[in-house]
């Protein structure tokens, strides 16, 4: 029986590890954000945070895995879905898409360095120039 609990934590330590956390530059004001509220601000709907701060919204290219965990998971939509938003906007000229990147990597360094900037990654990417916002 201790083998096979000692055999399933190597799972949960990188289950936890490949998790998608929605992430925010330091100076954010919110620690937390309903769905409703973050599928707006990655619709392009919602432009600005919650005290009125400009929102700067980083996302993965559609095929990426994370993208679309992230959407199907934590936005509860497809990422065709959020991209058919995107190209709405842009094409009617009344928004633009979010800002692009192509790592995870390069998602931790803009989100850290753009003020009022919003993204996502896996908490195995996390440090300490970012905060980790909760969604309720």
């Amino acid at each position: 029986m201790l083998t096979l609990v000692l055999g399933l934590l190597p799972l949960s330590a990188t289950a936890l590890e490949r998790q998608v956390v929605l992430i925010a530059h330091p100076n954010v004001a919110n620690t937390s954000l309903t769905r409703d509220t973050t599928r707006a601000i990655f619709a392009m709907r919602q432009r600005s945070w919650p005290d009125g701060q400009a929102v700067r919204v980083f996302v993965l290219p559609n095929d990426h895995p994370v993208h679309a965990r992230f959407a199907k998971e934590r936005l509860t939509v497809y990422p065709h879905q959020l991209q058919l938003a995107w190209d709405r906007m842009v094409f009617s000229g009344t928004g633009q898409a979010p800002s692009q990147v192509n790592t995870q990597s390069e998602m931790l360094e803009r989100v850290a360095t753009t003020p009022g900037a919003l993204g996502y990654l896996e908490r195995e990417y996390l440090d300490e120039r970012v905060q980790v916002i909760t969604m309720d």
